[in-house]
């Protein structure tokens, strides 16, 4: 009799034991599916132009891109120094473990780099004259794209002291105008506005990039540059921005490509699709950049 009552209660507290880890591994599945479902309905970057997942965009295929770990450098034309910034910040915040690094400067120096075996992910340079070194020298992979477009503008000093108006009026007696040189996309998009308004200018000075340019008008030593002018935007109070219609005229492309060296291609590819996705793109033009 008392044999029974043991089995009995034995059995007794082996259904209720049996009855808990049920109830545990039925809540435990239950917590699966809410996180699946979540993780489901999260669009990473969101949507591109194309309507497509700009998330779905970059893992290309490859890892998720909540996986995507590394260092990515990124080598950039100096006009895209405050943006790309942004831009980096954020693509960290979306995927720890990654890094974004930037080299800013004039595209010929970057692109000369490049090919002279400087070890970087991607490259998004000023001009397709400068990307088009990077791609004959075979470094690029797969095709570049452009990704914005960016126009001319003269920065003055606060409040524009010397009333320039036009392009003509950099060409006055005594006054001090500087120019990126013509090697890099600013300078040759310069020369290119000069000659569709038959005008001739002497600089002072030409600068090795256009932040170098825009910098001798903020240290006041320079009356005038002709810069972007996105650049004219990042300077905020520094300077006053001039439009003139020659600069229609010389509105330079700006692409962008995953290089061939790259060591982390999954993280360089999904900073590209951030670039282009409409998230990238909102940044870009709040800075006064052109859509493709």
């Amino acid at each position: 009799m008392t044999r029974s009552v043991r089995r009995t209660h034995r059995s007794g507290r082996t259904t209720r034991r049996t009855r808990r880890t049920l109830q545990v591994a039925g809540a435990g599945f239950a917590a699966l599916l809410a996180l699946s479902a979540c993780s489901g309905s999260d669009s990473g970057y969101g949507s591109d132009a194309s309507g497509k997942s700009s998330a779905a965009a970059s893992s290309s295929g490859k890892d998720s891109p909540g996986k995507l770990s590394g260092e990515v450098t990124v080598f950039a034309a100096a006009s895209l120094k405050e943006s790309f910034t942004a831009l980096g910040k954020e693509f960290e915040q979306a995927h720890p473990g990654t890094e974004v690094t930037f080299s800013f400067g004039g595209s010929d120096a970057l692109a000369a780099s490049i090919t002279g075996g400087a070890p970087a992910d991607v490259f998004a340079s000023a001009s397709p004259k400068t990307m088009k070194v990077v791609t004959d020298a075979g470094d690029a992979a797969g095709t570049p794209a452009t990704f914005v477009r960016n126009q001319l503008e003269i920065a003055t000093l606060p409040g524009n002291p010397d009333k320039i108006a036009s392009l003509k009026d950099l060409t006055r007696s005594g006054l001090k105008v500087v120019l990126c040189d013509k090697a890099v996309p600013c300078g040759a998009a310069a020369r290119k506005a000069l000659d569709a308004g038959g005008l001739e200018l002497t600089p002072v000075s030409y600068e090795e990039d256009v932040k170098s340019a825009l910098n001798k008008v903020v240290l006041k030593e320079a009356d005038a540059a002709v810069v972007y002018r996105t650049d004219v935007r990042a300077a905020g109070a520094k300077v006053e921005g001039v439009d003139f219609p020659e600069s229609a005229d010389a509105v330079n492309d700006y692409p962008i490509t995953l290089l061939k060296g790259a060591r982390h291609t999954d993280a360089a590819e999904a900073f590209i699709a951030l670039v282009r996705s409409a998230e990238g793109q909102k940044v870009l033009t709040g800075a006064g950049f052109l859509a493709p």
